[in-house]
């Protein structure tokens, strides 16, 4: 069945007052997909089918939501139902939510946990904002070394049911200093008298409760690993990372770099589920810049404006020109921003992303300035037509260099290179381009 369906029958049994239906509906469909269509409701329509569910699956869709959404969800329910979701909610996912709740909110689950669930949260809460340590799972079965692969088997039976993974198994000393890593596959095909320290992996990554969570997730991703150990300043096992909570952090990592990419802020929640003003109001703020940004377009045709009113026809290839810059420099940041997300490119290679992007630029420029040539030659003459071909390949070079300098000089000033963003950059070149144009056309036509 597909999306839409599933969305205009949702709607539809809602519409209809149909609980019975929407009773079967849930029960079709699993918990990733209720979410998805819950989110897209409206505040007061998404609490009906929710209250619908059984306890555990209530839990496994409410963990699905966003948490702008879980906020949605909880405040429509009643202190009991509130509280028991709240409580069943693992560690990392209850901290998640409560760091874009409103106070009242978070005081009111807060207030609601028992002391052990209180400390974790608290404790998760009180890593700085975007570190690992607050998306950490904490609750960790952590096997000490002396054991032997039965002793542990058995350990993870007990204390399993609790952890929110056991198949990545840390393995720590008397002081609960991190010593490595074994797996549930190892634990379970071992003899059951062969000791655990044979078993660990000592060379496994480990990351950091301080360090940014978007860094530690690349990094799983680039060591294909379930879960990461963390540890304190001091190597004490503190938690695990594990790949659900990485996804998520690149997830939103990659949506914020593509939203600033294309001059627009990041927004809470469902598409959707988004009020158009929220929208709206995530948009403005780059367009009012770029509208003043422009303005040095503005100025550069001023300046020429006596080169214009000397040749005409130079005013007819503006568009193409203007175009061509901007969207070469796009190419190139969004190149380089990338790169950089993923790690490919270093502050180091700057000088070496300079000259390769310029031969890009210049190769790019070249090829289209045999168009440049050919139209301006029909269309205008000989002449013009030789100011555009070589406008073409100059302002090519200069928009693909400056197009991946500026990202790697962001991050270089602790800038999110995002920040820089195409339709930013194309501001610029345009009006560089202008001066470039104008300036060749200067000393072609020898005015």
């Amino acid at each position: 069945m597909s999306a839409a369906t599933t969305e205009e029958n949702l709607r539809g049994l809602l519409d209809r007052h149909d609980l019975a239906g929407v009773r079967r509906w849930l029960d079709a469909y699993p918990p990733h997909v209720i979410a998805d269509e819950l989110a897209r409701l409206d505040r007061a329509s998404a609490g009906v089918p929710f209250r619908l569910l059984d306890k555990d699956r209530a839990l496994a869709v409410f963990e699905e939501l966003e948490p702008v959404d879980q906020q949605a969800i909880l405040a429509g329910l009643r202190d009991q139902a509130f509280h028991d979701l709240v409580e069943a909610m693992d560690p990392d996912d209850r901290a998640r939510m409560l760091r874009e709740a409103p106070a009242k909110v978070a005081q009111r689950v807060l207030a609601g946990l028992s002391a052990h669930e209180r400390e974790l949260t608290a404790t998760l809460l009180g890593y700085p904002a975007g570190s690992v340590g607050q998306i950490m799972a904490p609750e960790v079965v952590a096997l000490p070394g002396r054991l032997t692969a039965g002793q542990a088997l058995h350990l993870v039976r007990e204390a399993g049911a609790a952890a929110e993974t056991i198949y990545t198994l840390p393995v720590v000393d008397p002081g609960r200093c991190l010593v490595g890593v074994t797996g549930l596959r190892e634990i379970v095909l071992s003899p059951a008298d062969r000791p655990v320290a044979e078993l660990v992996d000592t060379d496994v990554p480990r990351v950091y409760a301080t360090e940014p969570a978007e860094q530690a997730a690349r990094l799983m991703r680039e060591t294909n690993a379930l879960a990461l150990p963390v540890v304190d300043s001091e190597d004490r096992l503190v938690g695990l990372l594990t790949i659900d909570d990485a996804v998520e952090v690149i997830e939103a990592a990659d949506t914020e770099d593509v939203t600033r990419q294309a001059a627009s802020g990041p927004w809470p929640g469902h598409y959707m589920s988004v009020s158009v003003w929220r929208l709206a109001r995530s948009r403005a703020p780059w367009l009012l810049l770029l509208i003043v940004a422009s303005v040095l377009t503005v100025n550069v045709l001023q300046v020429f404006e006596s080169t214009l009113e000397s040749v005409t026809a130079l005013a007819l290839f503006i568009p193409l020109l203007v175009g061509t810059g901007g969207n070469a420099g796009a190419q190139a940041a969004t190149s380089a921003v990338r790169a950089l997300a993923v790690g490919e490119l270093r502050g180091s290679d700057l000088p070496a992303v300079i000259w390769r992007e310029a031969r890009v630029g210049l190769l790019l420029g070249g090829l289209l300035a045999l168009v440049g040539l050919t139209l301006g030659t029909v269309l205008v003459g000989g002449d013009v037509a030789l100011v555009v071909g070589l406008s073409l390949v100059v302002i090519c070079a200069w928009a693909a260099t400056v197009g991946a300098t500026m990202p790697m000089l962001a991050k270089r000033l602790r800038i999110d290179p995002a920040v820089v963003s195409a339709p930013m950059l194309t501001t610029l070149v345009d009006a560089t381009g202008l001066i470039i144009y104008f300036l060749v056309a200067q000393a072609v036509l020898a005015l």
